[in-house]
């Protein structure tokens, strides 16, 4: 084939009705289209080392000089200050393959890289953009069934095949010594949070992760259950719980305030007298009401306003025997309603013995010498969900342990939808390859090309 001759820019005159000439720029969409493989490319080159068993880590250093080791693709591209449209996109392709997937997030962006440098070598012989992408389209679509026909089922019975599926994920991660500990247990928390309802899916925002800095990643441990992040308020109050009633609230158990607008104002010291009864009087009364529904376990949502229990509260509540966990955020209502079977309660009217959750026990168990969690066993209703308690001998490493653990979790919950394996080592690329390459042959003209 001839080479391609570059014809300049030309000029079109106007017509004799006085319009001026027209100019029409060949290069301009060709230039931005290399400049978006490019970008692409080069976002692609930048997580190609950290993929397969021989990747390396990266170290990345944020701007306030917090330091990241990790060869998660999604972590590793979050982490970038990543300017050009298209460059982001593949960032974005990145995190919504680790949603959707869990894992093959580096795996994503190279093969993204490595078509659309195709792409550039196709449209500099000439092949149209339209050719190229519809080729793409019918290519993937074969592909997928190529791989659906190697797949081989996979018996969710088979625990140990499982465990050794969730393994294979963990095997190039930093924590891949601790796989022996961490496949059994993503395994036995997706197996215990499957809806019978709906066998084949699997919502891992019921799995609750709870990262403690101290041990190491061996004393991690699968908790049947719930853990809540926050200690309990001492005080003198209980930290172990039998026959636990369990109480969740939305409003603040504190003295009522005025408007902005308004102000109270003290002339005497019998008027401050009063007002201090008034309020230990106040809280009295709703530690009372709490305490007639039967609850022995209150958990308090947090509040930007003001605070959500007082010390005098607090006072009342441990003479009550009542074991106090506030700070509990907003997003994590919905999860613990959910597996203590209890109801948030928005007023202290409507706290009815109805609404509280029941467990055996309710225990709050010490991580360091001031940190603390609290462990809630012996649920009503056993097997909505679970959380898993990952400890870490210093912080670059539990938030390795905690992106692993994602990952592990993700692959079983794909076991678990489509009850399909395929291999590994490449194994699955190089039969695609050599498939379509076959169905090439049978094309023509430059749909064969783009094919190959």
């Amino acid at each position: 084939m001839p080479p391609a001759t570059k014809s300049a820019p030309t000029a079109a005159a106007g017509k004799s009705h006085g319009m001026g000439p027209k100019f029409t720029d060949k290069e301009k969409p060709a230039s931005v289209r290399t400049s978006n493989i490019c970008a692409a490319k080069s976002v692609a080159d930048a997580v190609r080392t950290s993929l397969g068993p021989r990747g390396m880590d990266k170290m990345i250093q944020a701007a306030d000089g917090e330091v990241t080791i990790t060869n998660d693709g999604a972590t590793i591209l979050k982490q970038m200050s990543v300017i050009h449209p298209t460059a982001r996109m593949l960032v974005e392709l990145s995190k919504a393959q680790d949603i959707e997937a869990g894992d093959g997030t580096t795996s994503v962006v190279v093969m993204a890289g490595a078509l659309l440098d195709a792409a550039e070598k196709m449209l500099n012989i000439g092949i149209h953009p339209t050719t190229i992408s519809d080729s793409f389209q019918r290519a993937a679509a074969h592909a997928m069934q190529v791989l659906e026909d190697m797949s081989t089922p996979v018996d969710l019975e088979n625990e140990e095949e499982l465990i050794k599926l969730a393994s294979t994920s963990l095997n190039s991660k930093v924590v891949s010594q601790h796989s022996w500990l961490l496949a059994p247990m993503a395994v036995k928390a997706v197996k215990q949070i499957i809806d019978p309802e709906s066998p084949d899916n699997v919502n891992l925002n019921m799995i609750k992760l709870v990262k403690k800095l101290g041990e190491t990643v061996e004393e991690s441990e699968l908790i049947d259950g719930a853990l809540i992040e926050q200690k309990s308020m001492g005080h003198g109050g209980p930290s172990r719980i039998e026959k636990a009633k369990i109480g969740l609230i939305q409003f603040q158990i504190s003295p009522p305030k005025t408007d902005i607008e308004n102000q109270v104002i003290i002339t005497d010291y019998t008027q401050m007298d009063r007002a201090l009864r008034e309020e230990r009087q106040y809280l009295l009364d709703l530690c009372k009401q709490i305490k007639k529904a039967g609850c022995n376990v209150l958990l308090i949502q947090k509040s930007i306003l003001r605070d959500a229990v007082t010390e005098k509260a607090l006072h009342f509540f441990a003479k009550m025997k009542i074991m106090v966990v506030k700070d509990i955020e907003r997003e994590d209502i919905e999860f613990y309603s959910k597996i203590l079977g209890c109801r948030p309660v928005a007023s202290v009217d409507h706290f009815v013995p109805e609404a509280l959750g029941t467990a055996d026990l309710v225990e709050e168990i010490r991580t360091s010498s001031d940190e603390a969690v609290i462990k809630v066993t012996g649920l009503q209703n056993p097997g909505q969900a679970v959380s898993i308690l990952l400890r870490g001998s210093n912080k670059l490493v539990l938030d390795e342990a905690d992106r692993s653990l994602h990952d592990a979790l993700s692959v079983i919950r794909c076991l678990v939808k489509k009850k399909a394996l395929l291999p590994g080592g490449g194994a699955p690329e190089m039969e695609v390859a050599v498939k379509l390459r076959q169905v090439a042959l049978t094309k023509q003209g430059a749909e064969q090309y783009c094919w190959k």
